[in-house]
């Protein structure tokens, strides 16, 4: 439930405030003053919005407006007052205000004001997020979370973030591994500077060396003019390996010398050139358990995992799918086009009881369709039918889309299945035209198979089985003797 501050020092209009915006399904906290206002400001970051009265003794609202601003306190503000003047007002929204209304408000004006600031702050903080992203700039604010889960994770983001001391982050598919990275390098020295991602279970196994160190014009065949690798294009900032247990051994070698050296050889290069990289790579699965198992180079581990950060999944920080909501139906909602005002209640208890086995990004594929096909605009469960069958079992929500196969069930990070070797490849399957010492097989021996099937198949009655063989039942009879397996037979009940 989304905290909304009231701050007026009139006890009477902060009483019936208050009643509206807990109606209207917001928790109300209250403040007689502007002091108040701003201590609970700053020690309570749950707050997403304050309605604040301009006229109050000692500090009044355009002085909790400039204290907000100069410490960068970024919460929505709703400004009542029983002044309407238009020099009043266009002060207020100068001073960052996001709605204006008289004294006295109806409660319906009030709670679409309330609903529409808090709709603007999601979306203000998604073109954030998205410019931090594309700025290099990105910071724990930028990171969305409130959980207990997540609180040493963020203190370990701090503490990588003022060295360059390599970084190993590990967690299952989907839980923001990426996001952290950025934030580790947005709040560093490295801040703005290339931040290249390498997702290495995508790499073609003939092209990884040069997509990592480049190749130079003539080294084979297609090399029309010289490349620069990932390690020189991110040379001075960050270089991001993501799924970095998916590296074939070959390149790992070649990686792990890259590291130790501080160089790479361009595919061709008669000499090595120096790189300064900042290295942070990323893993789904414990890489701990793959050099154990001899998939992983042990060396190489040692050398990635000097500063481990572990990233929880969703379903053990659930306390944050509220606000995952909210900044993706903001975000994904303009992205579509579509006005989407919010969830209902009882769709995020649903959200928030499921298990997430794909973590965030399921969510938000989730909560994509869902604004895509939604015809409120209020989201309903029933707009989350994958969700909604697994979660109650029930049949319509079956039959609302056609559901796509997707993980019942989480799978934590050490129980994650290891990389085959090429040795323990599974085997192809045998024909069924060929016996077991290779030959082909007798048509009398594929028959008889095909008569045993289709008697299983229908249970025995033999009405059913002659009719699905195109025979006659006399012919099936005289096929079972011949065969040998009619004292397998069930009698014919029809």
């Amino acid at each position: 439930m989304t905290k909304v501050l009231i701050v007026d020092d009139e006890p009477v209009q902060l009483r019936l405030t208050a009643e509206v915006a807990a109606r209207a399904g917001f928790d109300a906290l209250t403040a007689q003053n502007g002091q108040e206002a701003l201590s609970l400001l700053r020690t309570d970051s749950a707050i997403g919005v304050m309605i604040l009265d301009l006229v109050m003794p000692e500090l009044d609202g355009m002085g909790v407006l400039e204290a907000m601003r100069r410490e960068n306190i970024a919460v929505p503000v709703i400004i009542q007052t029983a002044s309407s003047s238009l020099e009043t007002i266009v002060s207020a929204m100068r001073h960052g205000a996001s709605d204006f209304f008289v004294k006295p408000v109806a409660p319906e004006r009030l709670t679409i004001s309330l609903r529409n600031a808090l709709k603007l702050d999601h979306l203000e903080n998604a073109v954030r997020t998205a410019r931090a992203r594309r700025d290099g700039t990105v910071g724990l604010n930028d990171i969305i979370t409130g959980s207990p889960a997540m609180a040493r994770t963020l203190e370990l983001v701090q503490k990588a973030a003022k060295s360059t001391i390599p970084v190993l982050i590990e967690g299952e598919s989907g839980t923001g591994k990426e996001l952290i990275a950025r934030a580790i390098q947005g709040m560093g020295e490295r801040a703005s500077k290339p931040f290249i991602t390498v997702n290495c279970g995508a790499l073609p196994a003939h092209l990884v060396e040069s997509t990592l160190f480049g190749h130079v014009k003539g080294a084979f065949t297609g090399a029309h003019a010289d490349h620069a690798g990932k390690f020189e294009e991110a040379n001075g900032g960050t270089l991001f390996l993501d799924e970095v247990g998916e590296l074939a051994p070959e390149t790992q070698v070649k990686l792990l010398r890259a590291i130790q050296d501080g160089e790479i050889e361009p595919v061709g290069a008669a000499k090595s050139k120096r790189v300064n990289v900042r290295l942070i790579s990323a893993t789904n699965r414990r890489l701990l358990n793959m050099a154990r198992e001899g998939t992983f180079r042990e060396d190489l581990y040692y050398r990635l995992n000097v500063f481990p950060v572990y990233v929880p999944p969703l379903r053990e920080r659930m306390g944050d799918v509220p606000a995952l909501v909210d900044h993706f139906i903001a975000k994904l909602g303009a992205e579509a086009s579509r006005r989407i005002h919010g969830i209902a209640p009882d769709a995020l208890d649903m959200l928030k009881s499921y298990n997430w086995p794909g973590n965030i990004r399921q969510l938000e594929n989730a909560l994509f369709r869902a604004i895509v096909l939604a015809e409120d605009s209020y989201l309903q469960a029933e707009d989350f039918p994958q969700v909604l069958a697994q979660i109650s079992g029930r049949e319509d929500a079956l039959t609302r889309t056609r559901l796509t196969a997707q993980q019942n069930t989480p799978v934590h990070i050490d129980d994650a299945p290891l990389i085959l070797k090429a040795s323990d490849a599974i085997a192809p399957a045998t024909d069924r035209f060929l016996t077991p010492e290779g030959e082909v097989s007798s048509i009398a021996a594929l028959e008889r198979d095909l008569i045993i099937f289709a008697l299983e198949h229908h249970n025995g009655h033999m009405s059913q089985v002659a009719r699905a063989l195109g025979i006659g039942r006399s012919t099936l009879y005289r096929k079972l003797k011949e065969y040998g397996i009619e004292e397998s037979m069930t009698q014919d009940a029809a």
